[in-house]
């Protein structure tokens, strides 16, 4: 019955495509979104136009079939990904638990960020020292992170920690540093950092005032989706192709580093498994 199914499908989708022509080879946008990271839409366009031009290429389309962009802001994210040409996207965890399920964002391939061996990076919540011993000591506290904007992220990133307080305020801010300082003053203010930002932390002047309290478990850092059904099952497999192959060749590695990015890996069920589990964290 499976079998049935599936060649059924396919030729809806292949009639389909024989109705709307255009569909097949009408230009795409890969449109990317983090909220809360550093960095301008302009600033990110010569790496999005890198990665575009070296995707398109190993994937064989014509110039201009494939473009990349990239909004900073949540809403402007949202905003973007609503026009019908955004067909792929590549967004962080905390973003596809927040808006997948409403934006039928479908995760396709795993990011593995820039020196890292394999996907994935540990959260960490830092407060000052001696100041948080158990959740139950958040309450009344404000919770900063970038992921701030996907507040069942951060409880679901935490769960194994402990249920955090219903009147933790949970905050998005790109302002680390600051809120870190406010945590070391004694202000009662917990940090949660992704992986790049726990290592800088050492190099503070006043590390030794904070300490990390709790950590997630390995966590996907971030992903390449598809939008609904706005890309045609054949061009994603090529588009996926070239994705996965871009460490392979002198400009796709050049687009991966100038977004910091290692390379895109097949996505892993385990993965899968976290989004449901962390779309749960908001109670």
């Amino acid at each position: 019955m499976r079998v049935a199914a599936a060649v059924v499908l396919a030729a809806l989708s292949a009639s389909a495509l024989a109705a709307d022509p255009a569909r097949a080879s009408r230009p795409v946008t890969l449109v990317a979104c983090a909220p809360g990271q550093p960095g301008t839409t302009a600033e990110a366009q010569p790496g999005m136009d890198a990665l575009a031009s070296a995707a398109a290429r190993a994937a064989g389309w014509p110039a201009g079939a494939l473009a990349a962009v990239y909004e900073p802001a949540e809403r402007d994210g949202l905003v973007r990904l609503g026009r019908p040409d955004a067909a792929a996207a590549l967004v962080p965890l905390p973003f596809v638990v927040k808006h997948g399920a409403a934006l039928k964002l479908v995760p396709r391939l795993e990011v593995v960020t820039q020196g890292a061996r394999e996907p994935g990076e540990v959260w960490t919540l830092v407060a000052r020292r001696g100041r948080v011993a158990s959740p139950a000591a958040l309450s009344g506290f404000t919770l900063s992170s970038t992921a701030g904007y996907a507040p069942a992220f951060v409880r679901g990133a935490l769960a194994s920690w402990g249920r955090l307080p219903e009147d933790v305020r949970i905050v998005e801010s790109s302002q680390v540093l600051s809120m870190l300082r406010k945590a070391a003053k004694g202000e009662p203010v917990a940090v949660l950092l992704d992986g790049a930002q726990t290592a800088a932390l050492p190099s503070l002047p006043f590390a030794s005032e904070l300490e990390a309290v709790a950590r997630s478990a390995k966590l996907p850092s971030g992903f390449v989706v598809t939008v609904g059904e706005r890309l045609p099952a054949a061009r994603w497999r090529a588009l996926e192709k070239a994705l996965l192959a871009l460490p392979s060749s002198p400009d796709g590695a050049s687009a991966l580093r100038g977004l910091q990015m290692e390379r895109l890996v097949p996505l892993e069920p385990a993965a899968l498994q976290e989004i449901r589990r962390l779309r749960g964290g908001s109670r």
